[in-house]
């Protein structure tokens, strides 16, 4: 009786850090808008276990395009990358982070467009990145 307590505690021990160990994952692919030189990317993470929070970190390289659609030079590039820690609940977290592009020196009036490439969200906490 007393081999099949400690059996049993044993089973326990092994069975309750894994459960709370979480599969962290993005729930579908994360979105992301633009607006003007920002761009914004929202998603979803579940799979978390215990964590409190995850650090969430979005980088990306902006591009701008000229009015004729050309394809930018190298001055005309820069990276951009937004980070924020957001709180975990039943497992899952939410998030939306944005960054603007700012052109040094800025490309008055010559900017068309700014294209976003490039694009990856990554949790560090858990070491999940997504490409877009």
């Amino acid at each position: 009786m007393l081999r099949a307590l400690l059996l049993a505690l044993v089973a326990v021990a092994i069975a309750v850090p894994a459960a709370f160990a979480g599969s962290p994952h993005f729930v579908g692919a994360p979105t992301f808008t633009v607006s003007g030189n920002t761009i914004t990317v929202s998603g979803k993470e579940a799979g978390l276990g215990n964590e409190e929070q995850v650090h969430i970190v979005l980088s990306a390289t902006a591009e701008c395009v000229n009015r004729g659609g050309n394809h930018p030079k190298a001055a005309n590039k820069t990276s951009v990358t937004a980070a924020g820690d957001f709180p975990v609940q039943n497992g899952k977290a939410d998030f939306s982070l944005s960054a603007t592009a700012v052109f040094q020196p800025n490309p008055a009036g010559a900017c068309g467009d700014v294209r976003f490439t490039d694009v990856t969200v990554t949790d560090t906490t858990s070491g999940i990145s997504a490409s877009l």
